[in-house]
Order: structure tokens, then C-alpha cells, then sequence
């Protein structure tokens, strides 16, 4: 009977162990992410991979680099893209929460004022919220920060099914343009 005991409480023991360690590793690992020659600083969970592709903005086309990673079931992601001339910058911000909208065939959307340390003021700059569901695809929800600095636009998002405000909250709070 002793012997059984034991074996029980080394077995409850081991389980208390395998979920403390499960627990320290955590599935968000936030770190500061300097994203290469952009001049912004941003927080991730995840390491981002960069990608680039090109756009037309504001009727220019243009390169854009991606910083995206996953974690959590969520996609993070900051986008930059440089334009041409000051009086482009806010068609092209608006362009940019015009096609997040549209990617996830968005339902029910809304936009507040942004302000991120260091970026250059701006009336287009905003927190977008939206809901939708893309053609073939499940319920999707996002969050996406546009952003600028001079002649280079940003956009941060955080997108998926389930998007809560304790995994996007870091994300976007630790976005920065260092002067």
C-alpha cells in the first residue's frame, strides 16, 4: 500500500512538473525587433522572417518590405514602403487600410487616432479594428496600426481567428521611430 502511494505521488509530482515547464515557456517570447534600415522599432513574439514585394500606391508603384511572423495562431506583421513625394503620403495610408479591409472581406471595421513615439503627424494616421471572413476562408479578425515617418509609411498588423488584446497589446505599444 505504501509502495502504491508512492508511485502515485511520484506520478502526480512528474505531471506538476511537465506543466510548470509547459508553462514557462511561454507562446508569445516578446523581444525588440530593430527592423533593418527602416528607423522603427517594434516589438515581436516571434522572430519576423522580411520579405518584399512591390505595390502601386497612390498610383506610384513601389517596393515593400515585409518583417512577418506567427505565433499563437496569430500573423504579425510591419510593412514599410517608401513614396515619392510629401503630398502622397496620406492617399497612400489610406490606400493601405482600404486593402486590409478588403483582404479579409471585412463586415464591421472602425478606425481611431494613432499616435506612435516619433512618427511625423499625421491626420491618416490610425488604428484600424476589423472582422470578416475572406472568400474560402475562416472568420478572421485584425488590427492594424498605419503609421509614417517623412516619406516612409508604416503598417503594423496582427491578424487571425481569434486575435485577443493581451497578445496585440505589446505589439502595438512597442512600436517607436527613434529621432
Amino acid at each position: 500500500m505504501v509502495n502504491r502511494v508512492r508511485t502515485t505521488t511520484g506520478g502526480v509530482l512528474c505531471a506538476i512538473l511537465l506543466a510548470a515547464s509547459a508553462a514557462c515557456t511561454p507562446a508569445l517570447n516578446w523581444r525588440e525587433v530593430r527592423l533593418d534600415g527602416s528607423g522603427l522599432e517594434a516589438m515581436f513574439p516571434c522572430r519576423p522572417d522580411r520579405h518584399e514585394r512591390h505595390v502601386t500606391l497612390a498610383g506610384v508603384s513601389a517596393s515593400m518590405q515585409m518583417h512577418v511572423c506567427e505565433a499563437a495562431g496569430l500573423t504579425f506583421a510591419v510593412s514599410l514602403v517608401d513614396v515619392d513625394a510629401p503630398d502622397r503620403v496620406s492617399r497612400a495610408m489610406v490606400e493601405l487600410r482600404a486593402l486590409a479591409v478588403s483582404n479579409i472581406g471585412a463586415t464591421e471595421s472602425t478606425v481611431a487616432a494613432l499616435q506612435v513615439s516619433g512618427m511625423t503627424p499625421n491626420p491618416q494616421a490610425a488604428l484600424l479594428s476589423a472582422r470578416g471572413r475572406p472568400v474560402g476562408s475562416e472568420r478572421l479578425g485584425l488590427r492594424a496600426a498605419f503609421f509614417s515617418k517623412g516619406l516612409r509609411i508604416f503598417q503594423a498588423t496582427v491578424i487571425g481567428a481569434a486575435p485577443t488584446e493581451e497578445a496585440m497589446q505589446p505589439f502595438f505599444a512597442g512600436l517607436r521611430v527613434p529621432a
